[in-house]
């Protein structure tokens, strides 16, 4: 956050950009600062408002943003030392990461617009740099270049530590799949300790080369975004459903991975390698969301149920809202858990509410609108003060 927010202030302090107020009132910038679409084009009106908030956030699993909850989040969750501390832990995250840590990313790309208006500016400010990979997402690096020499050491410090924390990750999180999942489960069941280190650390070197030539495949860091998505399309859903529904299993969920994967593969390479028009990226998601869901619902219908022991035993445990699980298992006893999800449901919107006024307040008062930025601020201390409120009605918090 300090490096993001150097390199912020340095942007934005240019002669050429004349600070916040000069930002904001740059004719480059002035069409570049509503928080809503342009709404006379409905391709971009369909793609960065409709579908995110249609389809896209219950449908796609998205690292750091699963719906359901997933392993991205639940290692750093099953570090801590209670579920009250993972929760508040949580919730610090996704006020830090939605409402804080956007913001001096946001300046930059504002100010860059003015430093570097066209790609020839950028190839100019890089002449080192191969004229055949300077695209727009050098601007944030060519930014860079206006930070003094000491201050950008840690400038370049916290950002090798975020893409270590982020690759650490998901190496980790692989590494598990591999080891614990099926190496150890179907391969070598009765291996000692240290044979399951070592092979995690082999693992852990084999999905970092397979990364790498991933990276060396891929054109632009926005390929690997939508890809991303794609991959993700139509299982969020089943995450969502796993705790509200007994009859989604294993297969289920083995499914809607593996045919989300293989028609995000299919559609990347039928225009890249196949030979057929893209297809745009909204309809390409909505898309896979349909093809997926109906999928991993046949499936489940066409497959067995889970052992009906295993389904008591994650019940006790995990204390689902009764609702969807009777049919399946003895619910008694599960009378606070059906006051518990009404709770829960309020606590998840205040919890949006707080952390998207947060950030919708932070915006504002940038751009220098001082009124409607104060009444966001209102709304997300409103919200955060009800959450408090709400949440010691969840069971785990007063546990």
């Amino acid at each position: 956050m300090i490096g993001s927010i150097a390199a912020a202030y340095y942007a934005v302090t240019q002669p050429s950009v004349g600070g916040l107020e000069g930002l904001v009132s740059n004719p480059l910038v002035k069409d570049k600062l509503s928080l809503l679409p342009d709404f006379s084009d409905p391709a971009a009106v369909i793609a960065v408002l409709i579908v995110p908030l249609a389809v896209q956030w219950w449908s796609t699993w998205y690292p750091g943003s699963e719906p359901g909850g997933g392993g991205y989040l639940a290692q750093r969750m099953l570090a801590a030392r209670n579920e009250r501390q993972a929760m508040a832990a949580t919730l610090w995250f996704n006020i830090a990461h939605y409402a804080v840590r956007p913001w001096p990313w946001i300046l930059v790309a504002l100010a860059s617009l003015i430093v570097y208006p066209e790609l020839s500016d950028l190839q100019a400010r890089l002449p080192y740099v191969d004229p055949s990979i300077i695209r727009h997402d050098l601007a944030y690096p060519a930014m860079l270049l206006f930070v003094p020499h000491g201050l950008l050491g840690l400038v370049v410090a916290s950002l090798a530590a975020a893409y270590m924390s982020t690759i650490s990750t998901h190496l980790n999180w692989g590494a598990s799949y591999v080891v614990d999942d099926v190496y150890r489960r179907f391969l070598r069941p009765d291996a000692s300790e240290s044979h399951y280190v070592n092979v995690g650390r082999a693992v852990t070197i084999g999905l970092m080369a397979f990364a790498a030539l991933v990276a060396l495949w891929l054109d632009h860091a926005m390929q690997a975004f939508q890809i991303l998505l794609q991959i993700g399309a139509g299982t969020g859903l089943i995450f969502l459903l796993r705790w509200y529904w007994w009859r989604i299993n294993a297969w289920a969920e083995i499914a809607a991975m593996l045919i989300s994967f293989l028609l995000a593969a299919y559609l990347h390479l039928g225009h890249t390698r196949l030979g057929f028009a893209p297809i745009d990226p909204a309809v390409a998601l909505v898309a896979g969301v349909a093809v997926t869901t109906l999928s991993w619902l046949a499936v489940t219908f066409l497959t067995p149920p889970t052992d009906p022991a295993v389904l008591q035993s994650f019940y006790d445990r995990i204390r689902p809202a009764p609702a969807g699980w009777r049919h399946a298992v003895d619910t008694r006893g599960g009378e606070a858990a059906d006051e518990d999800i009404a709770a829960s449901f309020l606590a998840w919107f205040l919890g949006c509410v707080a952390v998207y006024a947060a950030l919708f307040a932070t915006g504002y008062l940038l751009y220098g609108r001082t009124e409607i930025g104060l009444i966001c601020g209102v709304i997300a201390v409103i919200s955060a003060y009800a959450l408090k409120q709400v949440i010691p009605r969840l069971g785990f918090w007063t546990a």
